[in-house]
């Protein structure tokens, strides 16, 4: 389940491991890591690089699989908002850099659908700019939005259209909306965090028209926790770079002067924006070592394990009385989950009590409890290896069973 000196630390601070039923969540720490990514950000840390330089050719390979101009490793999907926000924002104007997040006589408006405001776009008003709404909440549809409505909420002060990837019904498809903001200059922003699987995502959103499109690290793709990838336009990956890294530097020794002899910038922008998002070598060798490894495996062939690690719990729990089992797999996210319907007045049992009773057992164990208020508890195979699905197989088996 967990190899011993993970054990031994964890302990030495008092800090019991979970079971993760719930997914590649952050409140749970993410993925787990592979050997060979491990031993990348090992051999990472032992030298010292360039970051801008490490990141630059990182960067290369981020273009090469997503089909982009350019790619920026950042610490992770939060970031990678405020970030591509900020290029929008600044571009490669020093003075402006340097204001952030004081937007006043800036660029500083982001245009969003209503059926996408989320509570992940905090990290696009970090920047300073205000979401400007469009679209209708309601008849005909929640979220519904018209092309027109886009265009129209344009002007001097848009910086970019923020247009995360969710299934909200009625909102205007990213391929338009990039065709509506391009014919005014106008960069779109693309929230793709959990869009993994499918692999094909990596380069679609890119192919779709997207500027910037972010991407966490530390969910399917397998790599550190606090990681994330950007990938878009080269311009705007060039002032994410320049607001990001430490740029404590003189003029005459700093590796990119010949921006300032060229006359492409008008001095060193100090300690940008992004200066607390910081990302250290490690993360970079794990996050490039973790999306090699991703992109040479496939969808189907994790189905597969995903679907044989839920046939191990499934046996368990089906024909108890007062509980239901559905299996579930969409088209558009390939993950098979195992939904867990209770009939409270049975078992008097609530599904808010039931995740409680797994996180309080030994080992805790967490399951998605997104629908638990409907009595709903959901298993997401991501994070399970088959002895901890037979740990829970045999946890749930035991609870649901002194219920009746």
């Amino acid at each position: 389940m967990h190899t011993k000196e993970v054990m031994e630390f964890y302990k030495s601070i008092g800090v019991k491991p979970i079971i993760n039923a719930a997914g590649p969540l952050t409140r749970l720490g993410g993925s787990r890591l592979d050997a060979e990514v491990l031993n990348a950000m090992a051999e990472a840390s032992a030298s010292f690089v360039h970051i801008d330089e490490l990141q630059a050719e990182a960067g290369k390979v981020i273009a090469q699989i997503t089909g982009a101009e350019a790619g920026y490793i950042v610490n992770g999907a939060a970031a990678g908002l405020s970030l591509a926000t900020a290029a929008c924002v600044a571009g490669l104007d020093v003075g402006k850099m340097d204001r952030l997040p004081d937007t006043a006589g800036m660029k500083n408006e982001v245009v969003v659908q209503r059926g996408h405001r989320n509570s992940y776009d905090h990290a696009i008003r970090a920047v300073g700019v205000r979401m400007v709404e469009v679209g209708y909440l309601g008849h005909p549809g929640a979220g519904s939005t018209q092309p027109w409505q886009i265009a129209e909420a344009i002007n001097a002060h848009t910086a970019a259209i923020a247009c995360p990837i969710l299934s909200t019904t009625g909102t205007v498809s990213l391929p338009e909306v990039c065709v509506i903001a391009h014919a005014k200059r106008i960069p779109v922003i693309v929230d793709a965090a959990a869009q993994l699987p499918p692999r094909s995502n990596l380069r679609r959103f890119i192919a779709e028209g997207a500027d910037l499109v972010v991407f966490s690290g530390g969910k399917s793709i397998g790599g550190p926790q606090a990681s994330g990838i950007l990938a878009g336009r080269a311009d705007l990956i060039a002032s994410v770079a320049l607001q990001h890294q430490d740029m404590d530097v003189t003029a005459a020794t700093w590796n990119k002067r010949a921006l300032l002899a060229e006359g492409k910038l008008d001095g060193i922008p100090h300690q940008g924006f992004g200066r607390a998002m910081k990302v250290g070598r490690e993360e970079v060798a794990g996050l490039i070592t973790a999306l090699r490894r991703y992109v040479s495996g496939n969808d189907i062939s994790d189905s597969v394990y995903w679907c044989s690690v839920l046939d191990i719990i499934q046996p368990m729990i089906d024909g108890i009385s007062g509980v239901r089992i559905e299996r579930s797999q969409s088209t558009s996210k390939p993950i098979p989950t195992l939904s867990v319907h209770l009939d409270q007045n049975l078992l008097g049992c609530s599904g808010y009590q039931l995740v409680n009773m797994l996180l309080e057992g030994d080992p805790p164990i967490a399951v998605g409890e997104s629908y638990a208020d409907l009595n709903i508890i959901v298993i997401n195979p991501q994070g399970l290896t088959e002895v901890e699905a037979d740990i829970l197989g045999l946890r749930l088996q035991k609870l649901l069973l002194a219920m009746r």
